[in-house]
């Protein structure tokens, strides 16, 4: 192998390598695509979920939820500082779940942001680790509901 054909090999498998690694840094900060000790659900399901008297709970922060929010949902703001990884260090966070329903058995949808926002997983697996039967994980969150065109207010 002549020198200019390692040259291009080595900046094939460099560029290839990077493009991977970019490609895992995107994956790596988006929320997993299951949570176990909840039901994953879509707006549609949600919708279903709050007529049949679910509690929604928005996960966002006071002025997100102030801004507009799922219409019916209470605000439990999850204020994160832990590392938005599966493994995260709840005791870093704070989540007011005393706020949550005093039923465990209670129908509770949790919702925030979507995609990059970790809060509504989070708040979702501590309110399952504390007990919580019935967590539905609206990963789609506010986005996936307001371009259903569902209410908000």
């Amino acid at each position: 192998m002549n020198l200019h054909a390692f040259h291009k090999i080595t900046a094939a498998w460099i560029s290839g390598a990077a493009l991977i690694l970019a490609a895992h840094a995107v994956q790596a900060s988006d929320t997993p695509a299951t949570l176990d000790g909840t039901t994953l659900v879509t707006a549609d399901k949600v919708k279903e979920l709050q007529a049949k008297g679910a509690t929604v709970v928005d996960a966002r922060v006071a002025n997100e939820y102030a801004d507009a929010h799922i219409k019916g949902a209470i605000n439990i703001p999850y204020k994160e500082k832990s590392a938005k990884a599966p493994d995260f260090d709840a005791s870093q966070d704070s989540w007011d779940i005393a706020k949550m329903p005093a039923d465990k058995n209670a129908h509770v949808v949790i919702y925030c942001n979507a995609g990059e926002c970790w809060k509504s997983y989070k708040a979702s697996k501590m309110a399952a680790k504390a007990g919580y039967k019935n967590i539905h994980w609206f990963r789609g969150g506010f986005p996936e509901w307001k371009g259903k065109g569902y209410p908000t207010e």
